[in-house]
């Protein structure tokens, strides 16, 4: 199956399991019921195919976890919390609940249990701070889903049995990233009749792997990567899919202060066969309260933070002091947090490391303090590539973001400028980054060469001149696509249409003077 069929086969289901419920569900809350019924369908396959492999590989070919009973199971289940991080009774496995379901007339307790179960068996373990809270937007008794538990429990079937029956196949040889497609479909879905801001919770998975492909340029393996603003985790996760999550040896860690999308994160990564001990996702306000100051610093930074956020800055005292801010001499304004962020992932950013930031637009040209952050940048020769994207391409906003590039150890004193905001291909209602796009800018980003229109590698000498703005349109000249126009001949194509036009005002005059007669 295509990328496009399974996105395409991906969608449909979604959007039937939608109309089963519309008029039932909030499509805001809907979104959770359908993710985390995802999650708790794949944590149970993941679980259950890890299991049969181990037992089979020891001999026991017809060993079945899903058919085994529960009190044979619980002999395993010390090995399998320290393995897998979460344990699951057979007769709580998803197959399992799905098959019983319509004849359950106590479903939602029986799903509330379960996920109760789940969450608790990691409870005193090194796994419990990644597996609390997972099922907390799942609210298996709540009045959103019927007025009585008979219509609750007849939605929850239709949920179980729609996600039951979509195609997932091996998760890990489907092309596209399912969970984060399914989010992004729902976003796109519901997000702007609930009054929310998608692009704020997914980073579009072209864009995604446009940023680790440039932080892991000559790179087979890195220690950590790293998202101080990690939403639902699209952007950490595609150096699993870049380099093999095998590959990033010491894991993935990143920071999120929306509590749903935190959950959201440490879902995905379950989803993506993350184990609970390669993966380190914190809760809160990362510029305030970092929480990872003991794994700094990091080989591969990613990131698209909120754009122009309002933060404390000089408000609190404390901060200029902080290590993360006080190179620069200033910090970023209080009413625009963008390069209070760049900052940060700069201080964090191992010496050979390379971080790739998602920015708004204004950082680039704006004065002030952050025109001084960007002196400091500058002159400090920290900033390798600035990146024009299209525009459109970011659920939410239609706003050409751009990309900013960050290297401590850079070959030469310079910066590079790609203008990229023709790469795109238009897909629905958005641009998109196709292939050929992506594999354009990356070869740009390698190559740093001059090519007409498109790229230009400037002296940062150049940039001091010029106020220290890095605007990209400041720097690369757009091409010319005016016609010329040969002014002779279009007066004489002019003339011959004026001359036209007598000839036929005679002849329906002539025609006037004939029907009057």
């Amino acid at each position: 199956m295509t990328k496009e069929q399974e996105r395409d086969e991906l969608h449909r289901t979604i959007w039937q399991i939608a109309n089963n419920l519309r008029g039932s569900v909030d499509g805001w809350d809907f979104k959770s019921y359908v993710l985390g019924m995802l999650f708790y369908r794949f944590i149970s396959e993941n679980l259950t195919s890890y299991l049969n492999r181990e037992e089979q590989r020891t001999g026991h070919t017809e060993f079945d976890y899903a058919k085994l009973s529960d009190e044979d199971a619980e002999f395993g289940r010390a090995d399998t919390i320290k393995e897998k991080g979460f344990f699951i009774l057979p007769s709580e496995l998803f197959v399992n609940v799905r098959e019983k379901a319509k004849s359950d007339e106590n479903l939602n307790e029986t799903l509330s249990r379960i996920f109760k179960n789940i969450e608790n068996s990691a409870k005193g373990t090194d796994s419990e701070d990644d597996l609390k809270g997972l099922f907390d937007d799942i609210d298996v008794n709540s009045n959103k889903l019927g007025a009585t538990v008979q219509r609750r429990n007849e939605l929850l079937v239709k949920i179980l049995n729609s996600i039951g029956d979509l195609k997932l196949g091996d998760y890990q040889d489907n092309t596209i990233d399912t969970f984060g497609d399914a989010y992004e479909f729902l976003m796109t879905m519901y997000a702007s009749n609930a009054g929310k801001s998608g692009g704020e919770f997914f980073t579009p998975q072209e864009v995604s792997e446009l940023l680790a492909e440039i932080t892991v340029v000559g790179k087979k393996q890195v220690n950590k990567v790293y998202d101080p603003a990690c939403g639902s985790g699209s952007l950490l996760l595609k150096f699993a899919k870049v380099l093999g999550k095998e590959n990033v040896r010491q894991g993935f860690f990143g920071q999120e202060v929306n509590i749903t999308t935190y959950n959201l994160c440490r879902i995905n990564m379950f989803l993506h066969d993350i184990n609970y001990e390669k993966f380190d996702i914190a809760h809160g306000d990362t510029l305030i309260d970092p929480k990872h100051w003991d794994d700094e610093p990091f080989d591969c930074i990613v990131s698209n933070p909120p754009y122009s956020i309002k933060w404390e800055g000089d408000a609190n005292p404390l901060l200029i002091n902080d290590p993360r801010f006080s190179p620069a001499g200033v910090l970023a304004p209080k009413s625009k947090a963008d390069l209070a962020f760049t900052m940060h992932m700069l201080s964090w950013l191992s010496t050979s490391g390379t971080a790739a930031i998602v920015e708004f637009p204004g950082v680039l040209y704006r004065g002030g303090a952050e025109q001084k952050i960007r002196k400091y940048l500058i002159d400090n020769n920290y900033i390798d590539t600035v990146i024009q994207l299209p525009p459109d391409l970011f659920f939410g906003t239609s706003i050409a973001t751009c990309i900013i590039v960050l290297k401590k150890s850079k070959k030469d004193n310079a910066t590079l400028f790609i203008d990229a905001s023709a790469e795109f291909v238009r897909g629905g209602n958005k641009n998109k980054l196709s292939d050929d796009n992506r594999k354009r800018i990356l070869n740009a980003f390698i190559d740093r060469k001059d090519e007409d229109h498109f790229t230009r590698l400037v002296p940062n000498s150049e940039i001091a001149e010029n106020d220290y703005n890095i605007a990209i349109s400041s720097y690369v000249e757009l091409e010319d696509t005016t016609e010329e126009i040969d002014i002779k001949k279009l007066n004489i194509e002019i003339a011959e249409i004026v001359k036209r036009q007598q000839q036929l005002r005679e002849a329906i005059d002539a025609i006037v003077v004939d029907l009057e007669r």
